[in-house]
């Protein structure tokens, strides 16, 4: 059969894979016809859920997700779209070292050769330039600063409080997972904190995480339809119930926010 593919549909992936074919067209037609209708057309081109996000922006959400729930064959195949349609390659790098501190290096590495794989095939040199902001002596204070800033006062200097077999890790948190990750440049901090949103989406089972660093997106600036839009653009990557979840931990942050708002006034 010939899949029936919408005239949208065709725009949009020729926008990302100009004058190539789908992979899948010949072997797997009726899920192609299907797919690229929903994703390329209803998806894209919602009114409301995202449909009204730039593409560069929709990337850096699909591609973190795909980290996130360890999609890396999608992840290969979107990577060069998402390079066709604005993510640059010190982007595209970043997204994937900012998940190191969220899925561990384990889970990670499939994607840092993936997308080195991708920038290779684009005549890119690797490595990239440097994009690192602090030292060995500067990260942890910087790293603090910006917990701080997101999530609030009572992490300031938190690995001096608590458990005394919890210290060491919250002094990581602001070293390694703010200080080494977070301080980079390449990515903005509102960036980093939707990218890290979406990730904890799709991976499912965060939804502690997930809900704080909803407020923390609203802290940095995302508003809240900039954040269900983005998580929503992807339904067709990782399904609806992480998404649905997503969406419920949102609100509640969504709400918190507001009565922060009040309570400053």
């Amino acid at each position: 059969m010939t899949p029936r593919i919408t005239e949208a549909a065709r725009a949009y992936r020729e926008k990302l894979y100009p004058g190539s074919a789908a992979t899948l067209y010949e072997t797997d037609p009726e899920f192609v016809e299907l797919f690229a209708n929903f994703a390329f057309d209803e998806v894209v081109n919602a009114e409301g859920a995202g449909g009204d996000l730039d593409d560069r922006t929709r990337f850096l959400a699909i591609l973190s997700a795909l980290i996130g729930c360890q999609g890396v064959e999608a992840f290969k195949a979107l990577a060069p779209a998402a390079l066709e349609v604005g993510v640059t390659p010190v982007e595209l790098k970043e997204l994937v070292y900012q998940s190191m501190a969220y899925v561990g290096f384990g889970r990670m590495l499939p994607f840092l050769l993936a997308a080195n794989e991708v920038l290779c095939e684009r005549g890119e040199s690797l490595p990239l330039p440097p994009q690192g902001t602090t030292t060995r002596e500067s990260r942890r204070a910087a790293g603090n600063e910006l917990q701080v800033e997101l999530f609030g006062e009572g992490l300031r200097s938190a690995w001096e409080r608590g458990p005394e077999d919890r210290r060491p890790v919250s002094a990581w948190l602001a070293g390694n997972c703010f200080g080494d990750w977070y301080t980079r440049g390449g990515l903005g901090l509102a960036e980093r904190e939707l990218a890290t949103l979406v990730l904890l989406a799709a991976q499912g089972g965060c939804e502690p995480q997930l809900a704080a660093h909803a407020l923390a997106n609203l802290r940095a600036g995302n508003g809240r339809e900039l954040l269900a839009g983005a998580v929503s653009q992807c339904v067709p990557y990782i399904g609806y119930p992480r998404v649905l979840n997503a969406l419920a931990c949102i609100d509640e942050a969504a709400e918190r926010f507001a009565a922060e708002g009040e309570a400053g006034a």
